[in-house]
């Protein structure tokens, strides 16, 4: 339960102990009925007064005294506590939205994830602990909430409409994934975004149904993934080989092995550039191992020979443990 809900449950239930303590007060100092008593305390705490039930005994004056003045300072409390959380609320909700106006404001080379379903999710937690920038389109309001509490940067809104995508960074993004839950909505949102930015790099969801890949690389999808035909694939595999299936996820997730595979760039001025990988050392300083080398828009060489010369604008498709890889980066990213 949240704390505005105890906070609720704690106020509701002092209320009802100051009914009952003055129900059973004047029930015993002016020997008076359960429902006159009830009467009289819910009149006093209010600071009514209808003048048609008074105390008698000195004794139910003196408490009537202490009832008036435990009523006062419990709608006193009630008021400072009701005008509290408006305030508050209030500007938490206006700071919220200014931090996340210059939030989106600073976006530059980051993702835009549509939708934050099961799949929208795992996107973004392995975006967030891989350091890269995005902000999510989420239409629902209560998943927005969980969103924002989580920490990401987050738009409410329909990710097919042209002023959601702007306000989402879309001509300076990196990329968009579209993984709302039906394929006719991410080809509306491929659509969309394809029209705005014609040179980003959109990577659609599909259901596997017939036709949905073709759809969607129509509508201008870069790339087009089915996570279902991925998961029967992987499940399929597992039984055959699954020694390989450890070694690739040994290298896709965090384990003992602390192994990865990663991409990097080699710049214009890396020292390695117009080196072979035998001088490069790439093996020997860093122990990492280069598995392949994309070079230009289609030309992959998988497992390049001792020789090859690594090039500016060569993107190295790297297999070692994440520190090495980060040092690696270091020295040939600039």
């Amino acid at each position: 339960m949240s704390e505005t809900g105890h906070k609720i449950i704690k106020a509701i239930g002092v209320f009802f102990g100051i009914r009952l303590t003055g129900s059973v007060g004047y029930m015993y100092f002016e020997n008076i009925s359960m429902i006159d008593a009830l009467y009289m305390t819910v009149i006093t705490i209010s600071t009514v007064g209808y003048g048609d039930m008074v105390p008698v005994h000195t004794s139910g004056k003196i408490f009537t005294v202490f009832m008036v003045f435990c009523g006062v300072g419990y709608v006193m409390y009630m008021f400072s506590k009701i005008m509290e959380t408006v305030v508050e609320g209030g500007l938490r909700e206006l700071m919220g939205k200014r931090l996340m106006a210059k939030e989106l404001a600073r976006l530059k080379d980051h993702f835009i994830i549509c939708g934050y379903g099961r799949i929208g999710k795992v996107i973004s937690s392995t975006l967030d602990e891989n350091e890269q920038r995005f902000v999510v389109i989420e239409n629902d309001p209560d998943e927005f909430q969980n969103i924002a509490h989580a920490g990401h940067t987050v738009i409410q809104g329909d990710a097919s409409e042209d002023e959601i995508l702007k306000k989402a960074g879309i001509n300076s993004a990196k990329g968009l994934i579209a993984v709302v839950s039906t394929d006719a909505d991410n080809v509306f949102i491929t659509l969309t975004a394809r029209g705005l930015s014609p040179k980003i790099n959109i990577l659609a969801r599909s259901s596997g149904a017939q036709g949905s890949k073709r759809k969607l690389k129509r509508a201008g999808a870069d790339c087009v993934i089915s996570p279902y035909t991925i998961g029967g694939m992987r499940m399929a595999h597992s039984v055959i080989r699954p020694n390989v299936i450890d070694f690739l996820e040994a290298t896709m997730g965090v384990d003992e092995y602390n192994l990865q595979i990663e991409e990097l760039a080699v710049g214009e001025t890396a020292d390695l550039a117009g080196e072979t990988l035998m001088d490069s050392n790439i093996r020997k300083n860093f122990d990492i191992i280069v598995i392949g080398i994309k070079r230009g828009a289609d030309n992959m060489l998988f497992n390049p020979k001792p020789d090859t010369v690594i090039l500016a604008n060569d993107i190295l498709i790297v297999l070692g443990k994440r520190q090495q890889i980060s040092e690696l980066k270091k020295s040939i990213c600039c």
